[in-house]
């Protein structure tokens, strides 16, 4: 399964807020086999986040949207995920059925839009806050609060499966340049896969979908480089 991840945000581009949504969502859906391709940045513009997720929506298995979601003047994901598909924001009976019976609302409290959604779209409840989600032609719209993100997650986490993959690091002192041969043999030898972050030392990060094939390529570069002391 593929995936492109869509941050809406002005604030983000901005650096006023760190992009923590994507990392976590990232980490979470690689766990489950899933391959992100995109993780992608917008602003608070109806047309940037249609055009965005229309040209993703055609290119990957899922589209996750988090962020600009509610009623102020500046939440206009909804609005851009509905132009994308082509259908109008119509009031949601479901998302006002939730936070009446559920969220302990009275309608009248809602501000104008709260439960405003795509035509036809399948409502995500929020349980940690007010705006919902949505679900619609595999776009899934989730708040870019992070507790409410990660909550409102975790209800469809089951929606997102890949083939299992493995992953081991080997961390070494050698500099990056003079690894370049030993990581193309190894991945010519096995079936995997090698990133290599430098940093105090250099991680070299091996990935497969089998593991017996992963552990004998992690014996197999741990012999031919100099291994970082666990202390350092």
């Amino acid at each position: 399964m593929r995936i492109a991840v869509v941050t809406v945000g002005d604030e983000l581009l901005a650096g006023d807020t760190v992009n923590t949504n994507a990392s976590w969502l990232a980490e979470r859906l690689t766990a489950r086999g899933v391959r992100v391709e995109r993780v992608t940045t917008v602003p608070d513009r109806v047309a940037e986040i249609a055009r965005v997720v229309n040209e993703y929506r055609a290119e990957y298995d899922a589209v996750i949207v988090t962020g600009g979601l509610g009623p102020t003047h500046d939440d206009l994901t909804m609005a851009g995920v509905a132009a994308a598909v082509g259908r109008e924001l119509v009031e949601h009976e479901a998302a006002l059925e939730w936070l009446t019976e559920h969220g302990g609302y009275a309608a009248a409290e809602l501000s104008e839009g709260t439960t405003d959604l795509p035509a036809r779209a399948r409502m995500l409840p929020n349980e940690v806050g007010v705006a919902p989600g949505a679900v619609v032609e595999e776009i899934y719209v989730l708040p870019g609060v992070p507790e409410e993100m990660k909550a409102m997650f975790e209800r469809i986490e089951s929606e997102f499966n890949g083939e299992t993959t493995y992953t081991e690091t080997v961390r070494t002192v050698e500099p990056e340049s003079e690894l370049v041969g030993r990581l193309h043999d190894v991945q010519e030898m096995f079936d995997v896969t090698v990133g290599s972050y430098p940093g105090d030392d250099v991680r070299l990060k091996l990935t497969a979908n089998d593991e017996s094939e992963l552990r004998d390529a992690a014996g197999w570069l741990e012999e031919r480089v100099e291994i970082a002391d666990e202390a350092e």
